[in-house]
């Protein structure tokens, strides 16, 4: 008898299993060809063969550029609010609510977080040029990224980040067993926990969108924000509501590979800007000039300058010797770790 109330419910065990995992193959799948439909509807738009010089191609490269930073950001949030919610256990089911309150709430803070920097960085316009204001905001911009990447101070920044709303929440239900501490303030407390788990990196979106903006217009901006959150959507999705394990790790390395591209873009786009504001000198390279096409100042933001080239350098030298830097720390903290 036992046997046969059981065997429905493994039965039902293993089709959830299996539509949760149709979904999670065909879910990030479509996010795919989403991106690859947009590419392949703006080539066929030029004919078949578009134009390198075309002005209006930078409107691909930089809602892919906008949707990965987005999707980076909501990665990383996501890390963060499953080690939140893994370990709280079917006993504290109540308490993941209101962490999803709080993230909620921050989710609403950063739209008008937007709308405040938008009428700060509106109304410096009307006192500062346009190429000085760009030339600042991209400087922010490259700033934010690099804290973004986080290939820069790892433990602070990422690790020590998810271990610090860890230990709040470790914090919370002890209190909520040990002591006779009111719902009510339990509940803020875990509200606060899902409301810094999300806004810190809605802020940091903010800051770095705000060059795109002035430089692309608003109308660009929304649509990379869009496909950032639908990616960040679809492993929301699977994270908590299919309980998927997913290779967050991997996931981080290549976007945060993306973003490094995405990096030297800036850099050199950021010198050019910084060049016509006339913050640095411009000491152009006419053997150079015949080496790089004017397509890649476009696509790439290469450009035969002295200034553009060498920023554009050290920056890749920043970012590949702080990972190697990371990678030697590790090692040598194995090999004490292991010798103790």
């Amino acid at each position: 008898m036992n046997w046969l109330t059981s065997k429905p419910h493994q039965s039902g065990r293993r089709d959830s299993n299996s539509v949760f995992r149709v979904t999670a193959l065909v879910a990030l799948p479509a996010g795919g060809l989403l991106v690859a439909a947009v590419m392949i509807w703006q080539a066929f738009s030029q004919g078949g063969n578009p134009d390198p010089l075309a002005p209006h191609l930078g409107f691909t490269a930089a809602v892919l550029d906008i949707g990965v930073l987005v999707f980076r950001e909501g990665l990383e949030c996501i890390l963060v609010l499953a080690a939140i919610t893994a370990t709280m256990g079917a006993s504290s089911a109540d308490y993941r609510r209101p962490v999803a309150v709080g993230a909620g709430a921050a989710f609403i803070a950063t739209l008008v977080t937007w709308w405040i920097a938008i009428g700060l960085i509106d109304d410096l316009t009307q006192k500062l040029s346009a190429l000085n204001l760009q030339a600042a905001t991209g400087l922010l911009a490259i700033v934010v990224l690099l804290v973004v990447m986080n290939w820069f101070f790892h433990k602070v920044y990422w690790t020590g980040w998810i271990s610090l709303h860890t230990k709040k929440k470790k914090h919370l239900l002890d209190r909520a067993k040990t002591t006779d501490a009111s719902n009510a303030n339990l509940w803020w407390g875990f509200i606060v926990l899902g409301f810094t788990s999300l806004y810190r990196e809605g802020f940091e979106v903010v800051l770095f969108l705000q060059s795109y903006r002035l430089k692309n217009g608003g109308r660009i901006v929304l649509y990379g924000v869009l496909l950032g959150l639908l990616f960040s959507g679809i492993i929301a999705v699977l994270t908590f509501l299919a309980h998927r394990r997913l290779p967050y790790r991997r996931m981080l390395i290549l976007t945060g590979i993306m973003l490094g591209a995405v990096l030297l873009v800036m850099v050199g786009e950021e010198a050019q800007e910084m060049q016509l504001a006339h913050w640095i000198p411009t000491t152009a390279l006419p053997r150079f000039a015949v080496l790089i096409p004017p397509w890649m100042g476009l696509w790439f933001s290469v450009f035969p300058t002295v200034e553009t080239l060498v920023a554009q350098v050290v920056a890749a030298l920043l970012v590949v010797g702080s990972y190697f830097a990371a990678r030697i720390q590790r090692r040598f903290i194995a090999e004490v770790s292991h010798g103790a």
